[in-house]
């Protein structure tokens, strides 16, 4: 029988580091994303090389941070390199439980002061007519550049992912005022999970105490059965953003 659940998940992952960047949790991180059970992992702020960090942290692993994090439970991974810089590099990824039969990081920066990508996954889930369309996306800290780069979303979307195909555009949006619900819903008819399943997108930052709304998950194609937001006290030690998991089920 095709396979009708997806199990999801969101994390800006903070390169790895606590709150004030005083330990290194990627040990604490993996288990607790392999507690949660999900399909597939969106991460932001993820390190794919640190020389420094490395000398400096214990049980730094000698792997990039993704290729740690999906070990054997998610068989498959990409990585969109973004954020160059003297010690290494960090960017998205996507951990995946299923084939991911291609994958693109397009360069959506605003200008040279950030580096901002979209990391855009086609996976093949067993059992259905179409690939599922996965977006990973961190975007600017000003409105004009998140502007710019929702723009590129929209684009991206209406010429490469088929209207009949299942779409999951996750990851740190850093959209307080709401702003790309006039770009996702409004214009591309996707649905935020948060909003449909409680009324409202998550609170996910600061993790300590969430207060502000800046990650989410929009899909398409889905029926969402369960969202949920991750910020207990074992959660929060690990990430300055708390994270995101949602169960969807294939329409």
């Amino acid at each position: 029988m095709p396979e009708k659940s997806l199990h999801i998940a969101t994390y800006n992952i903070h390169k790895g580091l606590s709150y004030f960047n005083r330990r290194m949790m990627l040990h604490e991180l993996r288990d607790r994303l392999r507690d949660l059970d999900v399909d597939i992992v969106f991460l932001q702020e993820v390190v794919g090389e640190h020389v420094r960090h490395a000398s400096r942290f214990q049980n730094w692993p000698e792997s990039s941070q993704y290729e740690f994090l999906a070990d054997a439970v998610w068989q498959d991974f990409a990585y969109g390199k973004n954020a160059v810089h003297d010690y290494g590099h960090h960017g998205n990824a996507i951990l995946s439980r299923y084939p991911i039969l291609s994958w693109e990081n397009e360069d959506i920066s605003a200008h040279r002061f950030e580096s901002r990508g979209l990391l855009h996954c086609e996976i093949d889930i067993p059992g259905w007519d179409e690939t599922l369309h996965c977006l990973c996306v961190h975007l600017g800290l000003f409105k004009r550049g998140r502007s710019v780069q929702l723009q590129a979303m929209e684009k991206r979307i209406q010429q490469l992912v088929p209207p009949e195909a299942p779409l999951v555009v996750a990851g740190d949006f850093n959209d307080w005022r709401g702003l790309a619900n006039r770009v996702l819903v409004d214009h591309l008819k996707l649905t935020e999970v948060f909003q449909h399943a409680h009324g409202k997108t998550a609170r996910s930052y600061p993790s300590i105490l969430p207060m502000l709304r800046l990650d989410r998950i929009y899909v398409r194609g889905f029926q969402i059965k369960h969202a949920r937001i991750l910020h207990n006290r074992a959660w929060s030690k690990i990430s300055d953003h708390a994270a995101l998991a949602a169960n969807l089920i294939r329409l």
